[in-house]
């Protein structure tokens, strides 16, 4: 068994402050903010997670309850917060959150359900938002999908989530006519896809470095490359319900463009069980980036059953005690 990654992030409560691996490291949320205590589940008012996140200022929004918030709108993030679950239970239902256009989101230890109404996503981040992290979160049914990552937004870690009940679960750039989206740069790792359907992720256009993810029991495909695409899937487990095929590639045509093409998918050290066919292109591992060309480390092993058992275990909202805050002096 490896080292997991971030052993050190629940020793105080602002330790998970840039401490992300891979393309969104730089997250700091709202390391250099006061504290703000949601102390009601209402959707608005004095108090609420709506009021803490439109301000301006750094915060680091803590939980003094437990309990479930209907969110009768999407709810906006501003740049430089934290949105810390952790030492409760907190489910949003009824929309999402939307980070538009800021910087610097750490999201940790949430659980999102039921999402309703057309395009309604678990986490909407669109447009221009960058330096985000989301963390040990539990996201499952919503009407379109659980993150969707478009519109130029980038430096994006997604981390420790399960992904469960859903269909569209991630998509990542989402038209070929926003040919922007080729600066979008986003690392999934030691996540869990349990049962959902496709889109773990679709990718058009950017960079996206998976590992350490455990992905079971897909309907349509695991992985998917549009047009642009690359992906460095590596030490990943992909095992398969029906459906064999883990890897798909859409031919699309960028606006800029004349001809048309998929994206590029290179699989390094996964692990494909019960029947999954990988399906790669032969002779395109050269034309993907390498990790190592954008951040020197990351915290990897190779897959295994026990991995496997960890993930089940170790993803999602978790039952962590709230740590205390560090007084410097």
């Amino acid at each position: 068994m490896g080292t997991l990654p971030y052993a050190n992030v629940d020793s105080s409560l602002r330790a998970m402050g840039g401490r992300a691996e891979g393309f969104g490291r730089f997250a700091i949320g709202g390391l250099h903010g006061p504290l703000y205590s949601v102390t009601t589940l209402s959707d608005d008012g004095p108090g609420s997670l709506r009021e803490g996140c439109r301000r301006r200022e750094p915060l680091w929004i803590i939980f003094e309850i437990s309990g479930t918030i209907h969110l009768s709108s999407y709810l906006s993030v501003s740049s430089y917060k934290t949105i810390d679950g952790r030492g409760q239970r907190i489910k949003l239902t009824g929309k999402g959150l939307r980070l538009k256009e800021c910087e610097h989101i750490i999201i940790c230890n949430l659980e999102f359900e039921g999402g309703r109404g057309h395009d309604v996503d678990g986490i909407q981040i669109k447009p221009n938002s960058r330096h985000i992290w989301i963390d040990r979160c539990s996201l499952r049914d919503y009407d379109d999908g659980l993150i969707d990552i478009t519109r130029q937004s980038t430096d994006i870690t997604v981390s420790r989530c399960y992904f469960t009940q859903h269909d569209k679960t991630m998509l990542i750039g989402a038209d070929p006519s926003h040919i922007g989206d080729r600066c979008i740069q986003v690392t999934i790792h030691h996540c869990f896809f349990d049962g959902t359907r496709q889109r773990q992720p679709r990718l058009r256009f950017g960079k996206v470095h998976l590992y350490n993810n455990y992905t079971r029991n897909w309907a349509i495909y695991a992985v998917c490359a549009s047009v642009e695409a690359q992906i460095y899937s590596q030490c990943n487990i992909y095992e398969a319900g029906q459906k064999k095929k883990t890897f798909e590639y859409y031919t699309e045509k960028a606006a800029d463009k004349e001809e048309s093409r998929s994206g590029l998918i290179r699989s390094e050290g996964d692990m494909f069980l019960n029947g999954a066919q990988a399906s790669l292109v032969t002779g395109v591992d050269e034309c993907v980036f390498h990790p190592s060309e954008f951040y020197p480390t990351w915290t990897t092993e190779v897959p295994s059953d026990s991995l496997k058992e960890v993930l089940k275990i170790c993803t999602g909202w978790q039952s962590v005690p709230r740590p205390t805050e560090q007084i410097v002096v």
